[in-house]
């Protein structure tokens, strides 16, 4: 870690950008995250869409090239790590390539850890969250043992990001687990047994303000918070409600302005656990939804800079290894939520990550 930091910011990292039978299948030869970050149109006036990349260009992380240099663009900005979103269904693991790279290379020489999105996957690339593609299961303890055999695996490696020493890990929806604090207590268990000092655990809460990460047996709480999908907008929320609907019947488009929004994305009071600011450069999901997405509009790189600096105050009281900020994300593209340089804005959004960061 890099103690000069004002923080240790750590950017969610999106794999699905190769291609893989499972989605040749559902949606056609080839498809990958750029199928549809490429195809998006602005569907209102102003709408900035479509995001076309810039420096790294429409890449295939199956190619170590570009990986390293999306390691090397986000040191140069002062992001200390990547956590790559990680895939278990029962056993199955699913865009799993370009970890198995990671870990097997070794290279990029760049810190990461992972994050389990534990969840189903469902159509909502194509705008339809209805039909179920693939089903998050949990089948017991044998499968907890099996998963953790794997993500020993990463753990050990050198690189893995820790706190005190101990192997950071996120889980996306805690309280889908079954026995939720018995999966935590073996998990750690297992990792004393390998020689490690614990498991830094963080539970990812999804609009619960009290949601209480020690109650589950996690050692920390990451929320993620985002607005209303639909034209029902609770008071609070009108300031920033740019358009309550565009569009008739099912479809609701959601605009919201990404500047009055600030004060909503991080928990104006502390809580008395460990929490984790989690900060987003831009939401904008309508190459994936449609006319059903949600867009925050108007972001620039001045006023994430804005956001990150407040998150960063959040945490300047904590311990230097818990210094922690989340940027969701580095590369999601077809949710207009990238780090990554793109033709409007370029760096900018880099910039102003270092500037927070770094103070330079």
């Amino acid at each position: 870690m890099n103690t000069t930091k004002n923080a240790r910011a750590i950017a969610f990292y999106l794999p699905q950008f190769h291609p893989i039978p499972e989605n040749d299948e559902w949606w056609g030869k080839g498809f990958t995250e750029w199928t549809n970050t490429a195809k998006a149109k602005p569907l209102y006036r102003g709408h900035y869409q479509p995001h076309v990349p810039a420096d790294l260009g429409f890449y295939d992380l199956r190619l170590p090239e570009a990986r390293i240099a999306q390691a090397s663009l986000a040191q140069e900005y002062g992001i200390e790590g990547f956590c790559y979103y990680h895939y278990w269904f029962g056993g199955r693991r699913m865009l799993e390539h370009p970890l198995n790279e990671v870990l097997a290379s070794s290279e990029p020489n760049f810190p990461f850890c992972l994050c389990w999105a534990n969840h189903s996957w469902n159509s909502i690339w194509q705008g339809c969250p209805d039909r179920i593609l693939v089903e998050q299961v949990y089948p017991g303890m044998d499968d907890h043992a099996a998963h953790f055999d794997f993500l020993l695996k990463a753990f050990l490696d050198p690189r893995y990001i820790t706190v005190d020493d101990k192997p950071l890990f996120l889980v996306y929806k805690p309280d889908d687990i079954p026995e939720v604090e018995r999966v935590t207590d073996y998990w750690r268990e297992r990792a004393h047994q390998a020689g490690l000092k614990g498991l830094h655990l963080v539970g990812i809460s999804h609009f619960s303000p009290n949601w209480d990460p020690r109650s589950r047996g996690f050692d920390a709480c990451m929320m993620q918070k985002l607005p209303p999908r639909n034209g029902h907008v609770p008071a609070r929320f009108w300031d920033a409600k740019l358009k309550v609907m565009l569009g008739r019947g099912k479809h609701q488009l959601s605009i919201y302005s990404y500047e009055e929004m600030l004060s909503f994305l991080l928990r104006k009071k502390k809580p008395d656990f460990m929490d984790y600011p989690c900060v987003l450069p831009n939401w904008d999901n309508t190459p994936r939804a449609g006319m059903n997405g949600l867009v925050f509009h108007g972001s620039t790189p001045e006023l994430f800079g804005r956001l990150l600096r407040e998150a960063i105050t959040k945490v300047e009281d904590y311990p230097a290894e818990e210094k922690i900020v989340f940027i969701k994300a580095w590369n999601e593209w077809a949710e207009g939520n990238h780090m990554e340089p793109d033709l409007k804005f370029a760096h900018g959004y880099l910039e102003a990550a270092r500037q927070a960061l770094l103070g330079r």
